[in-house]
């Protein structure tokens, strides 16, 4: 990482510059702020906010979501669950891999991929998939035409004694 790269990463932004990195309105940077949405990681003594280069990780990941259509309560309520549910997680927004599927919040992480709310998993095992078609493809293959005349004359019989 070069030495510019680097100051990037560690300097504060105001929310002026982070209006116009990010195209966010300062309403919706204090809006955000105040609903606990993304807050900044400083307040100056005069009350301005100054943001981390994480913080702006977190708000184009907000902004990301908003985008694909997630509601900002959703996002709220999801980083509120995370906090919960990986404690070690400090600000889910910049430190996780989330995916926006409908208005529902996918979390990847150490290889696999959990509901943000519920925590429920949500990867499946590929080689399941194989053998569940496998053995679909057995029972139709199972079923050819000499077993379906077995079945309708089971059900012809059926039908006579009753």
């Amino acid at each position: 990482m070069s030495s510019a790269s680097a100051d990037n990463t560690s300097r504060a932004y105001r929310s002026r510059d982070v209006s116009q990195i990010l195209g966010l309105s300062r309403r919706q940077l204090q809006y955000w702020a105040q609903t606990d949405l993304v807050r900044p990681s400083a307040v100056t003594q005069g009350g301005h906010h100054r943001y981390s280069f994480q913080d702006l990780v977190a708000l184009k990941a907000a902004r990301r979501l908003i985008d694909a259509g997630v509601s900002v309560q959703r996002i709220r309520t999801s980083i509120q669950a995370l906090r919960s549910i990986l404690p070690s997680v400090r600000h889910p927004l910049a430190e996780l891999v989330l995916v926006a599927t409908g208005d529902v919040v996918l979390v990847f992480r150490e290889g696999a991929a959990f509901d943000a709310i519920s925590g429920q998993e949500w990867v499946f095992e590929i080689a399941q998939l194989l053998r569940e078609i496998e053995a679909w493809t057995d029972d139709v293959a199972a079923f050819t035409p000499r077993a379906r005349a077995g079945v309708r004359e089971l059900r012809a019989r059926s039908r006579k004694q009753a």
